[in-house]
């Protein structure tokens, strides 16, 4: 699959590894940086969207989409793991659930530009307890690539996602793409239960990051051997 991915933020909290247990394959590795794992809330939009080789067609391959993720590693890989992803595209949604084996979720959403703002709002449909986002963010530096070692770079750089079959066997899918061009960020948030409302627990002030662009490319998922 190739898509891009569109005025994203990387919001982060911290979060206890014991408590995320519960929520990742114990065949996966919860990474820690700073004394303390985090739990990543990433509001973005998507384009073109498609199988490479194939047009993308304007009503089905752009959407928002709403991700709620972990950082976790097997055999030494760093990788990403999905909470949920939520997404407003029905098609977009069911194709994702059983080619990837992703826990992709509708939802009502709303995404705008204003003076250089963007305006955010999630709601699952339907949801109890209420899962949903409202903010609004926007850039506040230039343009620069996290450096190795770093907590953005720890956040940022993964080129896999892992998941698991409903029969408990863990898969991962390659995600191919140049180092993020990433920004400072600041945001102001609304409404967020996205974490708290599916068992994620996030602790202290949020950090941001800001892209304005990526251009991905997914391949299929496969079984982790080992």
């Amino acid at each position: 699959m190739r898509q891009s991915w569109c005025d994203l933020l990387f919001a982060h909290w911290r979060a206890p590894v014991s408590a995320l247990r519960p929520l990742v394959p114990s065949r996966l590795t919860i990474q820690e940086f700073d004394g303390s794992s985090w739990v990543g809330v990433v509001p973005f939009r998507m384009e073109g969207v498609t199988a490479r080789g194939l047009p993308s067609l304007p009503w089905l391959s752009a959407f928002p989409e709403l991700n709620l993720r972990l950082y976790v590693e097997h055999g030494g890989k760093p990788g990403v793991w999905f909470v949920s992803l939520d997404a407003t595209r029905f098609l977009a949604v069911l194709a994702a659930r059983v080619v990837f084996q992703l826990p992709y979720f509708t939802a009502d959403m709303q995404v705008e530009e204003r003076r250089g703002r963007v305006h955010y709002r999630s709601m699952r449909r339907p949801s109890d307890p209420r899962v949903a986002f409202e903010g609004s963010y926007a850039p506040t530096s230039s343009t620069f690539e996290a450096v190795a070692g770093t907590l953005g770079h720890f956040l940022t750089e993964r080129y896999c996602l892992y998941t698991q079959t409903s029969g408990g066997t863990l898969l991962r899918a390659e995600v191919h793409h140049r180092p993020w061009p990433l920004q400072d960020a600041e945001a102001e948030i609304a409404e967020n239960t996205i974490a708290t409302a599916q068992g994620v627990p996030i602790e202290g002030d949020p950090i941001f990051h800001f892209s304005r662009r990526q251009d991905v490319i997914v391949w299929p998922p496969h079984a982790v051997q080992s």
